[in-house]
C-alpha cells in the first residue's frame, strides 16, 4: 500500500503531480492532516487543486485531530513550542499530535494490515529531515530525494507542466516562521489578525509568558527588519516537523 503524506505545500503537492501526470507511480491515496490552523492561502490551494488530483486518480484523503486548540492541550499548556519570556522554547508536542497521530489513526484503519509505503515531501536541500518511521507497519520513502530534486527543482518541475506554486504550508502561528514570513503574512494581511489574537491568548496560559515570536514580545511590536536584513543569520529550525509539516 502506497500512500503520500500531502502537506499542500511545494514539496509534496509536487509527489501528488508527479503521480496524477504518471511520473510517479500510482498511490493508493494521498493523505493531509490538518491541523485547523492552515493559512487561508494554503485552504484555497487545497480547494483548488483537490479535484485536479482525483480526476487523475490521486485521491485526497483528510484527517484531523481531536483536539488542536493552540492555547490548551487538555492539561493546560500548549502543544506547541512557542517562546518562553524565561528563554528557550516549551515543549513541541504539536506534530505528533495534530498531524502525525490523525494522519497513523487513518492508515493503520485503512491499511488493513498490509505494509504501508509512505511517501514523505522532502527535497534534497532538506536531506536532514529524513527520518525512519517509528512505527513497524509503516516504512518512510523520500522520491524527491531519489530524484535529487531540491525546493527549487520542484518549483521549475511545477512552472514546466502550468502548475501553481503553493503558497508554504505551516500553521498561521508556527513559532518557527522567519522574519522574512512573518513579513510577508503581515504585508498580506490574510492570517496576521489571527496570529496576533492567538500569541494574546498564550501570553498568560502558564508563568512565564508565552510569545510567538522569538523576540519575545507582542506580535504585533515586532520588528522582522531587525536580524535578517541587518545580515545576521535567519533563524532556522532543521527538523521542520520531521517531514510532516512545511513541504
Amino acid at each position: 500500500m502506497k500512500i503520500i503524506s500531502l502537506g499542500w505545500g511545494t514539496q509534496s503537492f509536487t509527489l501528488a503531480a508527479m503521480v496524477a501526470l504518471g511520473e510517479l507511480e500510482m498511490v493508493d491515496y494521498a493523505i493531509h492532516s490538518d491541523t485547523t490552523h492552515e493559512s487561508k492561502l494554503t485552504y484555497e490551494f487545497a480547494i483548488r487543486w483537490q479535484g485536479w488530483l482525483k480526476e487523475r486518480g490521486v485521491e485526497v484523503i483528510t484527517v484531523k485531530p481531536k483536539r488542536s486548540d493552540p492555547t490548551d492541550n487538555g492539561y493546560g499548556w500548549p502543544d506547541s513550542p512557542f517562546f518562553s519570556a524565561g528563554g528557550g522554547q516549551i515543549k513541541r508536542q504539536c506534530t505528533t499530535q495534530w498531524k502525525i497521530n490523525p494522519m497513523r489513526r487513518y492508515i493503520r484503519k485503512s491499511s488493513a494490515g498490509r505494509k504501508v509505503e509512505q511517501w514523505i515531501g522532502i527535497s534534497l536541500d532538506e536531506f536532514q529531515r529524513m527520518k525512519p518511521s517509528r512505527v513497524k507497519y509503516i516504512t518512510n520513502r523520500w522520491p524527491l530525494i531519489e530524484k535529487k530534486m531540491t525546493r527549487h527543482d520542484c518549483k521549475i518541475w511545477l512552472k514546466k507542466h502550468n502548475l501553481e506554486i503553493p503558497p508554504r504550508s505551516a500553521c498561521i502561528f508556527c513559532p518557527f516562521h522567519s522574519n522574512a514570513e512573518w513579513r510577508e503574512t503581515k504585508r498580506l494581511n490574510v492570517d496576521w489578525k489571527q496570529a496576533i489574537k492567538i500569541d494574546k491568548a498564550i501570553r498568560k496560559v502558564r508563568p512565564p509568558d508565552l510569545f510567538v515570536s522569538n523576540q519575545r514580545k507582542p506580535l504585533e511590536e515586532c520588528d522582522f527588519d531587525s536580524q535578517e536584513d541587518k545580515g545576521q543569520m535567519a533563524f532556522q529550525w532543521q527538523d521542520e516537523c520531521t517531514g510532516y509539516c512545511g513541504n
